[in-house]
């Protein structure tokens, strides 16, 4: 349910910043194919990569029909990630309420709907997606329960204390994480989980290298190093109770992406950075104390 806190949230700007504002309109208009055609599988669309073992079969078979064949398991790759996410958020239970913070196209928040039965908020600062989203909750007649705002994660209006479980799915590096993490402090019930997928560059590598600094331009972001994250957690009463390195799980996406007409030109920054040691994928899950 949304509480008087929340609604008073509706005054609260979204994109604060000229670099806010800028992400903002790259999302407002983004169409890309990979985005796109991945969703229109089953309708969970997401904004993020996928991780498991590949099946290579999609390769063999018809040529007229090896497109779908590869988009249906890019798909199933990314679903799988989103599951693997949906796993690590706890006893949820369907009076509980969860925060998907960079939501996208929306697709994280009807798994976790469909997973537990609870309310799903999910934010972002493009109005595009958001609208996206909501249409998409109106269209599996869940938006009773999964609703979309444009809110900006760093200060999202919400109540103090009014979430058991918050997520971010490779949306962290938008943002400061010093902020982020103050903020999910404030607004995770204690005992409440948050849980990350995300992309950071390897503290032991030294500064970013290559690969990540191409994979920044590209996204217009600025990807972390691994001790930050801990380090802000630590600082907000977020403790650590699981951490999976998840770059060699992900590595078959890339690998067959690389393949795909859905191909975007990054994938070989992503292949490079993974494969000598200067970039991980990892998912970290932190209660809240």
């Amino acid at each position: 349910m949304t509480t008087t806190a929340d609604r008073a949230s509706a005054i609260v700007p979204a994109a604060t910043s000229p670099y806010q504002r800028s992400v903002a309109e790259y999302w407002n208009h983004e169409e890309n194919p990979v985005n796109l055609r991945l969703g229109e599988v089953d309708g969970f669309y997401h904004h993020h990569y996928g991780i498991g073992d590949v099946d290579w079969a999609a390769l063999e078979g018809p040529e007229a029909s090896r497109d779908e064949r590869v988009t249906a398991e890019l798909h199933r790759l990314e679903s799988a990630q989103a599951d693997l996410l949906a796993d690590h958020l706890g006893a949820i239970g369907p009076d509980d309420r969860l925060l998907d913070s960079g939501c996208g196209r929306g697709g994280g928040s009807l798994v976790a709907n469909r997973r537990f039965g609870c309310q799903v908020d999910g934010i972002s600062i493009s109005e595009t997606q958001v609208a996206f989203a909501n249409a998409q909750a109106s269209k599996r007649g869940v938006d009773d329960k999964v609703r979309y705002h444009v809110k900006n994660m760093l200060d999202s209006g919400f109540a103090t204390g009014s979430f058991r479980g918050i997520w971010n799915n490779e949306s962290t590096m938008y943002v400061d994480l010093s902020l982020l993490f103050a903020e999910y402090r404030r607004m995770l019930a204690r005992g409440g989980r948050y849980v990350t997928i995300t992309g950071c560059y390897n503290d032991t590598y030294g500064l970013p290298s290559r690969e990540v600094s191409t994979i920044n331009a590209h996204y217009i972001c600025d990807i972390h190093p691994r001790s930050a994250y801990f380090r802000e957690m630590a600082k907000n009463r977020l403790v650590p109770i699981s951490v999976v390195d998840l770059t060699a799980a992900t590595i078959p996406y890339w690998e067959l992406r690389a393949t795909s007409p859905l191909a975007t030109g990054i994938e070989e920054a992503f292949l490079n950075a993974y494969k000598n040691g200067s970039f991980q994928y990892l998912l970290i899950a932190a209660d809240r104390v």
